[in-house]
């Protein structure tokens, strides 16, 4: 069983769970977050304590969801905030805590490694230290690079203050898989920008990878030496990444609203892959999500609930947890008792894991909805929407958001909330076993 730790306050002692004090530090600094958006020179006007509090959520859970437009009504300083949220938000709190610790010469502790652990989604806590060095390394890298190439677009168009800071914001929201934008139409105006759609999307793609596997490929480089974990991503991260491409193009090609209102059919091409892949937890848009066919955007909702990989900026229930359950699928009708994969086995607790991840994400899902269905006068699909970008923390919109009222604001908060934080209290019930004192005879249940 995984030990718990003691927080004091004063006199009193809790006694709380690893995951359970990263929820608290997520909320924490939530909070935190919130009333320095709520500060006047933070903002314009339209802002006040509800709008910053869901800002906030939706920066520090890399979601991109907002009731306000993030350019028009924050200030530089209120930016400079949301870009800090997002980037604590990604790389996940207890990886700063670990730098801030041994930047001042502290050890860390058993506590600390066992919350680290939590918060990175690992088995075990040995390399932890090496694994925050390469997602530090890999996320300043990356975001320097990508802030440099969108200097090259946004400079000449914006000029050299406002397109250098458009080139960072974007570059962090990118990699933290956020979704945050400072225009309203997000990235529309370069949506035949090769620059823009390459470097946005390659940025999100190695963010929402994982950390672990963009290690193991800088490491190893070869096929055949890769990990299992980073093998699978990489094969479902294509497969989805092309089936929403041109599942995107097919459906929209005659969309005036969409694809075929665009000038060219460059434009068309490029506007298909940035959409195809944006769902994949990232958020930005280059068309009117609003105005896409309802069949698209059901294709929008089921990849936004699958989301991205273990140990990276996306949410969802991650690419590795939707292979499984196709190789159980595959197994279980090929009368199969164990998983085989890429030469590999997997044990029969990894279905049993994703199970209960399913389920669970399948029930917060469909009761935000029931709670929305019932409460908003909202078209029921642009819910169902809204409920899985919010879960996935994608952040696309059809634009139902900003209708809601104080309480379906307070749904789609708790559900961006619980889709970032939940799967690591899920995980640390999972990974504690024990022995059970009392064996019961078994039986036989009729499925199917």
């Amino acid at each position: 069983m995984a030990r718990r730790s003691t927080i004091k306050f004063g006199s009193a002692r809790l006694r709380l769970s690893p995951p359970a004090i990263l929820a608290v530090l997520y909320v924490l600094t939530i909070l935190c977050g919130a009333f320095l958006l709520w500060l006047p020179f933070a903002h314009r006007d339209a802002v006040g304590v509800g709008e910053a509090l869901f800002t906030a959520t939706s920066a520090v859970t890399v979601t991109g969801l907002v009731v306000v437009d993030t350019g028009s009504e924050f200030t530089l300083f209120g930016q400079v905030v949301i870009a800090f949220l997002m980037q604590f938000g990604g790389l996940g709190l207890m990886v700063f805590a670990v730098l801030i610790l041994s930047a001042f010469g502290i050890p860390i502790g058993m506590p600390h490694k066992v919350m680290l652990r939590e918060d990175l989604n690992q088995a075990t806590i040995s390399n932890l230290g090496r694994l925050v060095r390469i997602i530090l390394f890999v996320a300043l890298g990356c975001e320097a690079v990508g802030a440099l190439l969108l200097a090259f677009v946004f400079v000449p168009d914006l000029g050299w203050g406002q397109g250098l800071w458009h080139a960072v914001f974007h570059s962090v929201s990118a990699f933290n898989n956020a979704g945050f934008a400072l225009r309203a139409d997000s990235l529309s105006p370069w949506v035949g920008n090769p620059v823009v759609n390459l470097t946005v999307t390659v940025m999100f793609v190695l963010g929402g990878l994982g950390f672990i596997v963009v290690g193991d490929i800088y490491q190893h480089r070869k096929w055949r030496r890769l990990t299992l974990h980073s093998k699978l991503m990489i094969a479902g991260t294509l497969w989805l990444i092309a089936i929403g491409v041109l599942g995107f193009a097919l459906l929209e090609w005659d969309n005036p609203a969409t694809l075929a209102g665009l000038e060219n059919t460059g434009d068309r091409l490029w506007a298909s892959w940035f959409q195809g892949v944006t769902p994949r937890t990232a958020g930005f848009n280059t068309v009117d999500t609003g105005g896409m066919e309802d069949a698209t955007t059901l294709l929008t909702i089921m990849l936004m609930i699958v989301g991205g990989g273990s140990t990276s900026t996306a949410g969802g229930i991650k690419v590795t947890s939707l292979i499984v359950m196709l190789l159980a699928t595959v197994a279980f009708f090929r009368r199969q008792p164990t998983l085989h994969v890429f030469g590999r086995s997997l044990p029969l607790d990894q279905v049993l894991k994703v199970m209960a991840l399913a389920t669970i994400s399948g029930i917060l899902m469909f009761a935000s909805l029931f709670v929305l269905t019932a409460t908003q006068d909202v078209r029921f699909l642009d819910l169902a929407f809204e409920v899985a970008s919010a879960f996935g923390t994608v952040g696309l919109s059809r634009g139902a958001t900003g209708e809601l009222d104080g309480i379906g604001r307070a749904v789609i908060m708790l559900v961006m909330f619980l889709g970032r934080v939940g799967p690591l209290t899920l995980g640390f019930f999972l990974a504690a076993r024990s022995v059970p004192r009392v064996r019961y005879p078994s039986d036989k249940v009729y499925l199917g």
